[in-house]
C-alpha cells in the first residue's frame, strides 16, 4: 500500500509568517490544509497517510524527516504559505530529483493552480523550481515543498474554511492523479 507523509509547515513555537492585516499564522493554516488533504486521501483512495504533526507542536526539520523514514513513506509533501512578497504558487524539488519526482511536482502544481484559477485569483507567478534544501535532498522518497498564496494579500480566502478544504482536496486529487487513482 502506498504511504504518504504530509508536512504542515511550522508549528508550536515556530509561527512561520504572520499576516500583518489579520493576525493569521502560517502554522495554523498549513495544519488545516494538511488535515483536509489527509481526510480526503483516506476517504477516496486506498493509501496510508501520516502527518508530521496533527496539532500545534514544534517538530524540528530532522524529526520531520525521521517520521517519513520510520513510516517508510513513498512520498513527502511539505505545505507552506508565501510571505507578503510571495510569488503566487511555487513548488520545489531537490536538485537531483528523479523524473518521477518531477512528475509528482507537476501533478500537484497543476491541481493547485486549477483551483486558484477557478477562484479567479491573481497570481504574480507560478514556478516549478529545483533547490538545494535539506528537506528535499536528504530523503529517499519523492518529495515536494509548496509555497502558495500570500498570507497578507489572500487573508480573506485563507480565513475561509471552505476554501482551505478545497485546497486540501486539491493536494489530495493531485496525489491521486499522480498515482493513477480514480476518486471513489
Amino acid at each position: 500500500m502506498y504511504k504518504i507523509v504530509l508536512d504542515p509547515g511550522h508549528g508550536g513555537e515556530d509561527y512561520g509568517t504572520t499576516s500583518i492585516k489579520s493576525k493569521l499564522r502560517e502554522k495554523d493554516i498549513t495544519l488545516k490544509i494538511a488535515l483536509y488533504a489527509m481526510d480526503f486521501l483516506r476517504q477516496q483512495y486506498e493509501i496510508r497517510v501520516r502527518l508530521t504533526r496533527e496539532n500545534d507542536v514544534t517538530v524540528k526539520l530532522k524529526e520531520r524527516l525521521k517520521i517519513a523514514k520510520r513510516f517508510k513513506a513513498n512520498m513527502f509533501i511539505s505545505i507552506h504559505l508565501n510571505q507578503s512578497n510571495g510569488l503566487g504558487v511555487e513548488s520545489f524539488i531537490g536538485l537531483e530529483a528523479s523524473k518521477i519526482n518531477q512528475e509528482l511536482q507537476q501533478c500537484l502544481h497543476n491541481e493547485i493552480n486549477k483551483l486558484l484559477v477557478r477562484k479567479k485569483l491573481y497570481m504574480v507567478g507560478s514556478h516549478l523550481r529545483k533547490i538545494n534544501h535539506e528537506m528535499l535532498q536528504k530523503v529517499s522518497m519523492s518529495s515536494v515543498l509548496f509555497n502558495h498564496l500570500c498570507i497578507d494579500n489572500d487573508f480573506k480566502l485563507l480565513n475561509d474554511e471552505r476554501f482551505l478544504k478545497e485546497l486540501g482536496e486539491a493536494y489530495a486529487i493531485g496525489i491521486g492523479g499522480f498515482l493513477g487513482f480514480e476518486t471513489m
